[in-house]
């Protein structure tokens, strides 16, 4: 099938990444794919092992092998359109070059509202746990091989998601598809194994949800990881359409 799209969406923890999964899960020409490095990732960090629910079954249950899971990225033509949802830390060291063969894009979330929502999880997170260091290094990469990429935010997401998915449809160069904001509140068979610790709200969701403030103080033991995350954020914002 010549010309598929292969998109490969770069987010930190606690976005709206799940969500904008299951838009593109609504388009009849898309395939997603959900968190294809999760193991690779796992297996080659012993300490991210040690605190990731359901580690062993992710590592049981999927590919292992981080040059097969790119293989398999560039080389599935199921259909037009393939989505695959990563974390930017599950890159680790792998070879970055086939993001000259893909459509990047890096989803970001101001770090007031996401560190909180992680921590929920995994406790006491670290600035490698939550993507905004990683994120930046990405960036870089892409603007040293001068390949192109796009940021999206996860607040203007929330704010206008037809907005926002019409200009990310036009950078992919797709046809916006009006179906990508709703979908039935249920799981979906392209879930990875996690979600069940992960996916909950997504779950019972049936479109993007509007933006809300969590309204509560911001926890002290995180107050230093958020002043290390702030720079990369607004870094990031700047960039996000």
């Amino acid at each position: 099938m010549a010309n598929i799209k292969r998109i490969c969406l770069w987010s930190g923890p606690r976005n709206i990444s799940t969500a904008l999964m299951y838009a593109f899960a609504q388009r009849e020409d898309t395939k997603v794919f959900d968190e294809p490095l999760y193991a690779f990732y796992l297996k080659n960090h012993p300490e991210a092992h040690s605190y990731h629910p359901g580690s062993q079954d992710i590592l049981s249950a999927m590919e292992n092998d981080g040059n097969r899971v790119v293989d398999m990225m560039l080389s599935n033509n199921e259909k037009p359109v393939l989505f695959f949802k990563h974390m930017t830390h599950h890159l680790l060291g792998l070879d970055r070059q086939f993001m000259k063969d893909t459509i990047n894009i890096i989803l970001t979330r101001d770090p007031i509202d996401m560190l909180p929502s992680f921590d929920k999880v995994i406790h006491n997170p670290t600035i490698d746990d939550v993507g905004y260091a990683h994120h930046i290094e990405l960036l870089k990469y892409f603007e040293e091989h001068q390949i192109p990429f796009t940021v999206l935010d996860s607040r203007k997401v929330l704010d206008n998601p037809e907005k926002v998915l019409r200009k990310l449809c036009d950078f992919i160069k797709i046809p916006f598809d009006i179906h990508m904001l709703s979908w039935q509140p249920q799981q979906r068979q392209e879930d990875g194994i996690w979600a069940k610790y992960w996916y909950s709200s997504v779950h019972k969701s049936s479109g993007f949800q509007k933006y809300k403030p969590n309204g509560k103080p911001f926890p002290q033991h995180l107050k230093n990881l958020l002043e290390e995350s702030k720079p990369h954020y607004q870094t990031l914002l700047e960039y996000a359409i």
